[in-house]
């Protein structure tokens, strides 16, 4: 089957999250008085990670709602029992650090660009889709999509087959007919590849050392897609927008 469409994840495939979120986190720490406690900025960065990554996978297993696990990550960071709207007031201190350092990975418009003219395009992720819209609005490439659709909306996240499958079954495709490009293997690549489209894992790291599983292809940058899906067996379908 021709590839007819892609999918996107966003966080860290398109949307430079852990840069954007290392900037935000420092400046925030710094404008919260915060930063002195730690050894290192880099012992502050490693807690907020080890309690995002701790609440976050919380969230996807649907245990907490997305407005909860921010509050249980500004909880968990500090080590303080706050109230809702403390934690709310502090963590939105931290999201407008954050959002004022949003920024595309320089490879990510090329990508879109180049692959416009052949493929549908549009988002799966596991981030609420409000959320992903406005990010994708605020870094100009949200009208490339034909949907953006996040997990809140499926009541399911990856890697769970169903995630892909409904968002295959809303562009009328068959997953064969599909390839989902992120850049957690497990999550996306694998998960995409089990749910029978065409997995491709963005591995920014350079991870050669990690065994690629059969099925799953390996891009080191977005500028490296255009051609692997030529290899795999041409572009199908022109662009539906309008």
């Amino acid at each position: 089957m021709p590839i007819r469409a892609i999918l996107w994840d966003v966080d860290d495939t398109l949307f430079d999250y852990t840069g954007s979120d290392r900037a935000g986190v420092l400046r925030h720490l710094e404008a919260e008085g915060l930063l002195s406690r730690y050894e290192s900025a880099e012992r502050a960065l490693g807690l907020w990670r080890s309690v995002m990554e701790a609440q976050y996978a919380r969230f996807t297993a649907g245990e907490l709602g997305f407005r909860e696990h921010r509050r249980e990550r500004a909880r968990a960071f500090l080590g303080l029992p706050l109230g809702d709207s403390e934690a709310d007031a502090w963590f939105g201190r931290y999201v407008r650090h954050y959002e004022a350092c949003w920024t595309l990975f320089p490879d990510a418009r090329p990508a879109l660009d180049a692959l416009a003219p052949h493929l549908r395009q549009a988002v799966l992720s596991n981030a609420s889709t409000a959320h992903q819209k406005r990010k994708l609005r605020t870094l100009g490439i949200h009208r490339r999509f034909e949907r953006v659709v996040g997990a809140d909306r499926l009541g399911c996240a990856k890697p769970a087959a169903e995630a892909f499958l409904t968002v295959c079954a809303r562009l009328r495709l068959p997953p064969g007919e599909v390839a989902y490009v992120g850049d957690q293997l497990d999550g996306d690549a694998v998960g995409a590849r089990d749910a029978g489209l065409c997995g491709v894992w963005l591995d920014r790291a350079g991870g050669e050392d990690v065994p690629l599983p059969d099925g799953v292809r390996r891009i080191g940058g977005l500028a490296e897609l255009p051609g692997l899906l030529r290899r795999v067996n041409g572009f199908g379908a022109p662009s539906t927008f309008g």
